[in-house]
């Protein structure tokens, strides 16, 4: 679904007497506000983002500022006029544009909400309050209104969930009963509500989710086990999640076997039996499943559960991510460790990340250890803080790694897509995994980012001050009144190959890793102990994994990015590959002198010799992290074949009139695609497809250019054989397409003219697949209108 998935955010925080997940919540033993307690024993807690505060002259404090300049922009009445019209309400202000005019209305609402609420708590700027708490004012307004305990922005939403509660459902994946994954919109309005009651102690907020909890279980729990299945076909976000979260503030278990309503059989079973589904999977419909998972073991225990959701993140993290720690391209994941064939404009959605980052949080509050701690800050340097525009705040949907791409970022009002409402909780919440408490009152340093924190357990002021990464180094300073014993538990970073150096008041420390992977320190603290840490930096390359000459530069956990200027590099010669028989990068990467993080290619580029920064300060201009590694030899037998290939790809771009992702949510409602209930969408080589059973069809509407002639050009795959179908434009057959197999795992293009007569005076066409020689049609994988060649 190219256009939808983001999901509420989990921080993890231990204030005085409870711990919070920030949309994905862990109380503690005595904690007033949950009255289900974890049934498991959690090894760590995070602080209350209250707690820690970020000191000036990071990226993350600019980050954050900038999100908050942003925020204070947006205007919560037009955001509520939806809630308002679909109330019957008068409204306050005109409606936005972007996402916020189609059919996933509200979303952004809920986003706001729990962003406001965790920019209050890190910033005590009572300005976030206010504008939480007048949206839940005017939401309860527009849910007393209505009368049944909902309250939504979604167009049609009162027929399209009265069908589900009487058993009608239709869903072709990211609809259903015509709506665009209300689910996925009702969950971010809920997690916005529970974020505002626990973040700004906000009552009211917790009577409307709760009120929307009820209506929930009455919409789903008469549908039957197989009639549940079909209604999760289509990406219902977290509603798992917030359902749990609700189940332990109130202590209700009907919330909680609601939960497990959301539960599909189609990943969720093979996950829970260490299966790996998520080949042609859309990502981040099915992280948020994991961090339901997450959320439902450690209030029941269920070791299936706990299976899905550590299982889950093994497999994005080991078989599906690239470098910067983001997974999937054109929202989908590919086959396990097939990446390098998948490299565009549209990898690395950030919601995904988003969400990753609060799966990892929940594993490590179970078990801390490093390599969880490593991803965060992979993830979390090289994603989340780099898909922001460091200068406006402006974020990225995708985060594009194709080589000589460039990063879109969002328009402040137009945009509101997904990535746009995480993105507004990602830049506020920076502070949430710096430090955690360990259950045995230890406390783990797990990020370096300057900071302070108050740790009230122990009436202790912890400060760490850092110019990491541009320094490789770090200090903490401990304020207490009291000499203090407890347990300093160092994250020893997996890059930091020459070892980490401790001082501590100057003095030199031998300090051994235990078996978590964190440098132990266990001593009494006194007042302005001071302790040191420097972790020496070094150049290494990661190469995809199924290609072992194409490289991406790291320096310690950066990411680095070659710049290519802001006029888009020639497709052929313009983005710079590596020419070289010496695979010892550190013969031919050279730091700059007096520019810290900065590092030039010397005499291998070609054809020129890039400069490379770390990837999250790249915003205006074309780069590269990715680069095509080439031995000399190697470079004579591949360079005709290799241009090429890019030069027929650039050709086919430049006569693109328009472009078709057949079996991708977004593309699909963008053109208009219709389908009979015999079409439905499958998954090749990462790549989605529909076909049609015999005596159906699918169609859809591309644009045309009347003045010139135009071609049809449909992708299908070597595989499919044996399949017989009719191509019709505007109501005219044009072909009879008979697939008869090619190479195997191959996808191949078939073109055909388009007759004068049929766009003539138009602008759009309609182009319908035609199942009607009793065989199936398709599979089709794309779809362009091209120009004719001269």
């Amino acid at each position: 679904m190219k256009k939808i998935y983001c999901y509420f955010s989990l921080s993890i925080l231990l204030i005085t007497n409870f711990t919070l997940l920030g949309q994905s919540y862990t109380p503690e033993k005595n904690d007033k506000r949950f009255k289900i307690k974890p049934v498991v024993n959690l090894k760590a807690y995070a602080f209350n983002i209250k707690d820690v505060t970020l000191l000036e002259g990071s990226p993350f404090k600019n980050a954050m500022d900038k999100d908050a300049a942003y925020l204070l922009t947006v205007e919560p009445n037009r955001l509520l006029h939806r809630f308002y019209q679909n109330a019957n309400l008068p409204t306050k202000g005109a409606v936005y544009g972007g996402w916020e005019s189609e059919g996933l209305s509200g979303h952004t609402l809920g986003h706001y909400l729990s962003a406001c609420a965790m920019m209050y708590a890190s910033t005590g700027n009572i300005e976030f309050k206010k504008r939480a708490d007048y949206i839940v004012t005017e939401l309860t307004k527009c849910q007393k209104a209505r009368k049944t305990g909902y309250v939504g922005a979604i167009p049609k939403e009162d027929t399209l969930f009265a069908k589900v509660a009487r058993g009608e459902i239709k869903s072709s994946g990211f609809d259903l009963n015509g709506g665009w994954s209300p689910w996925y919109t009702v969950h971010k309005v809920m997690a916005g509500l529970v974020d505002a009651y626990l973040y700004c102690n906000n009552q009211q907020a917790l009577a409307v989710v709760t009120g929307m909890a009820d209506w929930t279980a009455k919409t789903v729990n008469p549908l039957s086990p197989e009639l549940l299945q079909k209604m999760l076909k289509c990406e219902y976000g977290g509603m798992s999640d917030v359902l749990a979260n609700i189940y332990a503030i109130t202590g209700n278990k009907k919330y909680l076997d609601v939960s497990y309503k959301f539960y599909d059989d189609f990943v969720m079973v093979p996950l829970s039996k260490k299966i790996d589904p998520m080949a042609g999977k859309h990502s981040n419909t099915n992280v948020p499943k994991a961090i339901g998972s997450a959320r439902q073991y450690e209030l029941t225990g269920n070791e299936s559960d706990k299976t899905i959701a550590s299982f889950f993140w093994d497999i994005m993290v080991h078989n599906h991510s690239y470098v910067i720690g983001g997974n999937s391209n054109y929202e989908y994941c590919t086959e396990p460790h097939k990446l390098n064939d998948h490299l565009s404009d549209n990898t690395c959605e950030t919601c995904n990340t988003y969400n990753m980052l609060k799966l990892t949080r929940h594993l490590f509050c179970w078990q801390p250890n490093s390599e969880l701690g490593d991803y965060y800050e992979r993830a979390l340097y090289n994603h989340i803080l780099a898909s922001q525009n460091p200068e406006n705040g402006m974020m990225c949907y995708f985060v594009p790694l194709r080589m000589g791409t460039k990063k879109e970022f969002s328009e402040p009002f137009n945009t509101f897509t997904c990535c746009v409402g995480s993105g507004m909780e990602n830049h506020a919440k920076y502070t949430e995994s710096i430090y955690y408490e360990g259950a045995d009152g230890s406390l783990f340093i797990n990020l370096f980012i300057p900071s302070v924190l108050k740790w009230q357990a122990k009436g202790i002021i912890i400060t760490q001050n850092t110019q990491y990464p541009t320094s490789e180094s770090t200090s903490l300073t401990i304020q207490t009144k009291a000499p203090k014993a407890f347990t300093l538990r160092l994250r020893s970073p997996w890059w930091a190959t020459k070892g980490v150096n401790i001082h501590i008041n100057g003095e030199v420390q031998k300090v051994e890793k235990d078996e978590s992977g964190y440098l132990v320190i266990n001593r009494t603290w006194k007042n302005n102990d001071k302790i040191a840490l420097n972790f020496p930096m070094s150049l290494y390359t990661e190469s995809m994994p199924d290609n072992a000459n194409r490289i991406a530069f790291l320096y310690g956990p950066l990411v680095l990015a070659g710049q290519l200027g802001k006029e888009l590099p020639d497709p052929i010669y313009g983005t710079p590959v590596l020419l070289t028989d010496d695979k010892n990068i550190n013969n031919w990467l050279k730091p700059v002198a007096n520019q810290p993080l900065t590092f030039k290619i010397e005499q291998v580029g070609k054809p020129f010799d890039a400069t490379l920064i770390p990837f999250y300060q790249i915003y205006q201009q074309h780069y590269s992290v990715y680069w095509d590694y080439f031995t000399k030899a190697d470079w004579q037998n591949r360079q005709t074949e290799y241009e090429a290939e890019k030069k027929r790809q650039q050709q086919i771009e430049a006569m693109t009139i328009d472009e078709f992702r057949i079996g991708e949510m977004q593309p699909e409602r963008d053109h208009q695609l219709k389908a009979s209930e015999q079409s439905y969408t499958d998954i090749a080589l990462g790549k989605t497809g529909r076909e049609v059973r015999a005596g159906g069809f699918f169609s859809f509407q591309m644009k045309v250019n009347s003045a010139i002639e135009n071609i049809l050009l449909l992708t299908y795959l070597g595989d499919d054989k044996g399949r017989l179908f009719d191509i019709v434009i505007d109501g005219t057959k044009i072909a009879t397409q008979e697939l008869k197999g090619g190479t195997t795992g191959k996808f191949f293009d078939v073109v055909y003219p388009i007759p004068t007569l049929l766009i003539q005076g138009k602008s759009t066409i309609e182009v319908k697949i035609l199942a009607n020689a009793g065989r199936t049609a398709g599979r089709v994988f794309g779809c362009r209108i091209i120009k004719a060649e001269k």
